[in-house]
C-alpha cells in the first residue's frame, strides 16, 4: 500500500493545489494524457497521487480509499453527514474561497433578512397553494441552516446547472448557491440576504479518520505531514 492523496483533477483548484504543495517541497504532477487522471508525487516517499473531481473526494475520504484529500469545505459538509467524525481538516490552503448564501430577487425590496423570507414564504403558500421554491445543489447545508433560523413553508428544488438562472427561468423563487464575487448574482438581478450567509468555504487539506494505514504507511504519512509543516 501507499498513502493516497486525492487532489482535484482539473482547473484552477488543481493548479493552485500543485503550487501549494510545491512551495513546501512536495512536487505533484499529472502523468499521461488529461483524460487518464493519473499523477505522481516527488519529494517524499510512499505517497501516490489520485486525481478526482472535487465532489468525489469527500466520499473517497469517508470510504477510506484516500488517506488525504484536498477539496472545498462546502463539499465535505454537504456530502458527509457528521462530517467531523469522518474527516479532520489539517490545513486551509488559502484559495478556492467562496460563500454559500441565500439570495432572492432584487425586486423584493422589502425582503432583506431570513425573517422577511419566512413571512414571504408563508404569504406565497397562502396565495399560490404551494411552497416557495429555493433552487440549490446544497440540500443538507441549506435545510439545516433554514431550520435553525425558523424558516418554513419552502421547498428545495435541485439545481444541476446554473443555479442563478433559475429565478429568471421561473423554476424557483429564490436560490442558495456558492458565490465568490457576487457578480453573477447581480447580473441575474439577485441580492444576498443580510443574514443569509450559510457557510464560508475554501480549499482545505483533509485527513480521513477511518482510512486504513499499514505499518509501512505510517512513516510515509508522518514524513509528508512534516514536509508540509503539519507535524502531529
Amino acid at each position: 500500500m501507499t498513502v493516497k492523496l486525492g487532489v482535484p483533477s482539473k482547473g484552477r483548484l488543481m493548479e493552485k493545489t500543485f503550487e501549494w504543495f510545491a512551495a513546501r517541497g512536495v512536487e505533484l504532477s499529472r502523468t499521461g494524457s488529461e483524460r487518464e487522471y493519473s499523477g505522481a508525487v516527488s519529494g517524499v516517499e510512499g505517497v501516490s497521487l489520485v486525481l478526482l473531481s472535487a465532489g468525489e473526494i469527500p466520499r473517497e475520504l469517508e470510504a477510506g480509499r484516500l488517506q488525504l484529500g484536498v477539496t472545498g469545505t462546502d463539499l465535505v459538509r454537504e456530502k458527509l453527514s457528521r462530517w467531523d467524525q469522518k474527516v479532520e481538516p489539517l490545513a486551509e490552503l488559502g484559495f478556492g474561497h467562496a460563500d454559500l448564501v441565500i439570495a432572492v430577487p432584487r425586486a423584493w425590496v422589502d425582503v432583506d433578512t431570513l425573517d422577511d423570507l419566512d413571512m414571504v414564504a408563508a404569504e406565497f403558500r397562502a396565495r399560490h397553494g404551494h411552497r416557495l421554491r429555493i433552487a440549490t445543489k446544497y440540500h443538507r447545508l441549506v435545510r439545516d441552516f433554514l431550520r435553525a433560523h425558523g424558516v418554513a413553508d419552502y421547498r428545495l428544488v435541485d439545481s444541476q446547472g446554473a443555479t442563478e438562472g433559475t429565478v429568471r427561468n421561473l423554476t424557483a423563487e429564490a436560490i442558495a448557491d456558492i458565490t465568490s464575487s457576487g457578480e453573477t448574482l447581480r447580473a441575474n438581478h439577485l441580492k444576498v440576504l443580510s443574514d443569509g450567509l450559510v457557510l464560508k468555504s475554501e480549499a482545505t487539506l483533509f485527513r480521513a479518520r477511518r482510512a486504513p494505514l499499514s505499518d509501512a504507511d505510517r512513516p510515509a504519512l508522518a514524513a509528508l505531514l512534516s514536509r508540509l509543516g503539519l507535524d502531529e
